[in-house]
């Protein structure tokens, strides 16, 4: 594909409207107020990934400035480009010039701006106070604790929440209709499961299960998403509590070979299978859980995910003896 064609491609399928965004109704209408009035203060959007925050940036700026609004709208990656300089050269200088058209300032939209150096967001602050008139800031993060206060206080915060499990089923559903796909009910739990109501995580995935076949199962769906069989996970912590800890370590190490999975991955499927434990009473789950939040922190500092793994298959045999 040209350069040009992708380009008309990418401007044809960006977001136009304001419903194109998928649970997140109160921040939507909130949105649209601003839009009516043709003035908005700086923004702060905070929220997991995949919840539309980028999506509601495009939309504001297309709803204000029409056609115009490439001129008046500039994107930034705060992750690429974090330094200083940045904010004092590119930011300033898209800034401080006036907006074209009935709308009295520009937008920048600073992506993942949890990343920008503590300096740099100290040089946001003071570019953000002087430039109040002819541009306006909407700020995007996965952490709004990241952002230093003095720039949180200059902001009205919209704070995003995952998709609900209607709002996912809703957006397979329209998928699978505008592409011929055929998904049952088990596989619309397996996507929702796999994608935490991130949608960009869920297009991705529908969209790799749909190369290989239109039909789409459960069973395809963990294999492409690079996932665990919940039933697999399962069968390991029953053998746990039925006290049988080497078969349980062996058909652990077989599912994390089969599937290429990391000791993290497999200890967040371990933590939501445990609740689903029939055998086991509540008191129990949460001794479990404890100890999988224990060998999660051990990973991330640095122990061997295996030796973790196999201490915490030790410490469900112990709980459950």
């Amino acid at each position: 594909m040209k350069a040009e064609d992708i380009a008309i491609w990418t401007e044809k399928y960006r977001p136009k409207d304001f419903d194109e965004i998928k649970g997140q109704d109160e921040i939507v209408r909130r949105a649209e107020a601003f839009v009516k009035k043709k003035n908005m203060p700086h923004v702060l959007f905070a929220g997991p990934a995949g919840v539309g925050k980028t999506t509601l940036a495009l939309v504001i700026a297309r709803k204000l400035f029409g056609e115009r609004w490439h001129e008046n709208f500039l994107e930034l990656n705060a992750s690429d480009e974090r330094g200083i300089d940045v904010i004092r050269v590119k930011v300033k200088d898209f800034a401080r010039t006036k907006a074209i058209g009935d709308v009295p300032f520009k937008i920048i939209y600073l992506d993942e701006c949890d990343a920008l150096t503590k300096d740099a967001q100290q040089a946001l602050r003071r570019t953000m106070e002087n430039y109040t008139q002819t541009c306006r800031f909407i700020l995007s993060c996965n952490y709004s604790s990241k952002i230093i206060d003095p720039i949180q206080s200059r902001c009205s915060v919209f704070r995003f929440k995952p998709l609900s499990k209607e709002d996912v089923f809703k957006i397979i559903e329209r998928i699978a209709r505008a592409e011929k796909l055929s998904i049952d009910a088990k596989a619309k739990q397996a996507l929702y499961e796999i994608s935490g109501g991130d949608c960009r995580r869920l297009e991705n995935i529908m969209q790799s299960s749909a190369a290989i076949r239109n039909r789409i199962t459960e069973d395809l769906i963990y294999n492409i998403a690079s996932a665990a069989h919940p039933k697999e996970v399962r069968d390991v912590l029953k053998l746990c509590v039925k006290g049988d800890f080497l078969s349980a370590k062996n058909k652990l190490l077989e599912t994390m070979l089969n599937h290429g999975l990391a000791g993290l991955d497999v200890i967040k499927q371990v933590q939501q299978e445990i609740w689903r434990l029939e055998e086991v009473d509540d008191k129990r789950k949460l001794e479990m859980v404890k100890e999988c939040g224990e060998a999660e922190f051990r990973m991330v500092e640095g122990s061997d995910e295996f030796i973790q793994l196999e201490a915490l298959l030790s410490k469900f045999v112990l709980i459950n003896s």
